[in-house]
C-alpha cells in the first residue's frame, strides 16, 4: 500500500473512532420523563396557604438555591426547572397537585414536599408509578420503610428518634418530673409521642400525668393548655407545629404557667415561632436540632455563605429563619444526588444514588452527617440538644441518636 493510501486509511480510521466515541457517549445518556440534555424537571408541593403556610418559605428557599445552581451553569450543563405547587397542607389537594406534576408536567421526581399527612396521601401513588419521592420534609418513620415504599426517602431525623431523645434527657435530669404532652392528632404527633413514651419505658405511667391533642383545623389550643396546666404538670412536651407552638407560648405566658418546656424540632425556628410568640416567654425552652439556627452560625464561614445566598437569591426571605436553612440544605443534598447520577437520569438510578449518600452539609449541626445505604433510608439520624437563651440557642451535651 502506498504512503498516500496509508494516510487516507488512517484518517478514515480516526474519523470512525471519533464517530464511534460520540455514539457511545450518546448511548450512555439515559433519561426518564423530565430529563433531557438541557433540563431536569423537578416537582414539589408545599403549604403556601392554609394552617401550615409558615412552612412555605422552605419551598421558596429551595427554589432560590436552584436559581443559584442554574446561574452557575446547572448540573452537568443541565438547568433545573423547579415546579412547586401549593397543597394548602391538605391531603386531597396534595394528591391532586402531585398527579398534575407527574401526569401533566412530566417531572422526573418529586423533591422536598413538606408535611406528614400530605405526603402520606401521595406516597402510595408515587410508589406505584415508580416516581422518586426524595427528601420528604417530615420525620415520620414511613419515609425509611424501603421495603414497602422503595421510591420514598425522608430527610429529617425521625420523630420517634426525637421523642426518645427528650425522654432520655428527662430521665437523666428530672426523673421525678410530672409531664404533660400536647400533640397534633395525626401521624406526626403520634410518632413523636410513641418515641417519647418508648424512651420513658416503665417510667411512662408515673411520669406522664396528662395528654391533650389538637386537630390541624382547630383555631387555637388555648383550652388544651388550660387543661394541661390543671393536671399539676411541671413539664410540658410541646409536640405541635409552628402556629400552635406559638399559641402555646403566648397562652402559657398569659396564664402564668412556667413548666420546663420542650419544643419539637419542626417548630423551633427563632424567627418564625419564638420571636412572634414573645422571645422573653420562651427563654429556657429546650429542643433538639440537626440544623444550625442562622443566629448560631452567623460568625462561621458556613453561616456567612448562607447569609450571602439569602441576600442574593432570596432577598425577600428572612435570613434568620431556620426554615430557610431547611430548604437550602435539602436542595444541596439533591444537587449532590443529581451530580452523582451523571448522565443516567433515570428514576431507578436516582433511587440508587439516594441510597448511596455520605456527605456533610454546611448548615448541619457540627458532627452530623447525611448518610444512606440500601438498607438505610434515614439520611440524618443524630440531633443536638439546645437551650434558648432569649436570643439564640446554646448547645449542651453530646450528639444523640440511635
Amino acid at each position: 500500500m502506498q504512503t498516500r493510501d496509508i494516510r487516507r486509511a488512517g484518517r478514515w480510521l480516526a474519523v470512525a473512532v471519533l464517530a464511534g466515541s460520540a455514539l457511545l457517549a450518546q448511548a450512555q445518556k439515559r433519561y426518564d420523563p423530565g430529563a433531557t440534555d438541557t433540563t431536569i424537571k423537578i416537582g414539589n408541593t408545599m403549604p403556601y396557604s392554609g394552617p401550615a403556610s409558615v412552612y412555605g418559605t422552605v419551598g421558596k428557599s429551595a427554589a432560590a438555591y436552584f436559581r443559584k445552581v442554574n446561574a452557575e451553569g446547572g448540573i452537568g450543563g443541565r438547568k433545573i426547572e423547579f415546579i412547586s405547587l401549593d397543597d394548602a397542607y391538605s391531603p386531597p389537594v396534595a394528591v391532586e397537585q402531585t398527579r398534575k406534576l407527574v401526569e401533566q408536567q412530566k417531572v422526573l421526581l418529586i423533591f422536598g414536599p413538606l408535611g406528614t399527612p400530605t405526603n402520606a396521601a401521595t406516597q402510595k401513588y408515587l410508589n406505584i408509578r415508580k416516581v422518586p419521592q426524595l427528601f420528604v420534609s417530615s420525620g415520620a418513620e414511613r419515609w425509611g420503610d424501603h421495603r414497602q415504599f422503595p421510591w420514598s426517602i425522608g430527610f429529617n431525623p425521625t420523630y420517634v428518634t426525637e421523642g426518645r431523645i427528650y425522654a432520655a434527657h428527662i430521665l437523666a435530669s428530672r426523673p421525678d418530673a410530672k409531664v404533660a404532652v400536647l400533640y397534633q392528632n395525626d401521624e406526626f404527633g403520634k410518632d413523636i409521642v410513641r418515641g417519647f413514651l418508648d424512651g420513658l419505658g416503665d417510667k411512662a405511667r408515673s411520669v406522664v400525668v396528662a395528654q391533650a391533642s389538637y386537630e390541624v383545623s382547630d383555631p387555637t389550643v388555648d383550652s388544651q393548655i388550660i387543661s394541661l396546666r390543671s393536671s399539676g404538670a411541671d413539664t410540658l412536651m410541646n409536640f405541635s407545629q409552628t402556629k400552635f407552638a406559638a399559641q402555646t407560648i403566648r397562652k402559657m405566658a398569659a396564664i402564668g404557667w412556667k413548666p420546663a418546656h420542650y419544643l419539637t424540632n419542626v417548630s423551633n425556628s427563632v424567627a418564625a415561632v419564638l420571636k412572634p410568640a414573645g422571645a422573653e416567654h420562651a427563654k429556657g425552652l429546650l429542643t433538639a436540632t440537626y440544623l444550625r439556627d442562622p443566629s448560631d452560625g452567623r460568625d462561621t464561614p458556613e453561616g456567612r455563605d448562607f447569609a450571602a445566598f439569602m441576600k442574593q437569591y432570596y432577598p425577600e426571605g428572612d435570613p434568620n429563619d431556620t426554615l430557610n436553612v431547611t430548604g437550602y440544605s435539602m436542595a444541596q443534598a439533591l444537587v449532590q444526588l443529581l451530580t452523582q447520577a451523571g448522565d443516567d437520569l433515570t428514576r431507578a438510578n436516582l433511587m440508587k444514588q439516594a441510597a448511596s449518600l455520605d456527605m456533610t452539609l454546611p448548615m448541619l449541626y457540627p458532627g452530623i452527617r447525611l448518610k444512606t445505604g440500601p438498607d438505610n433510608f434515614y439520611p440524618i439520624r443524630q440531633m443536638q440538644l439546645v437551650r434558648f437563651d432569649g436570643t439564640g440557642y446554646e448547645k449542651f451535651g453530646d450528639l444523640l441518636g440511635p
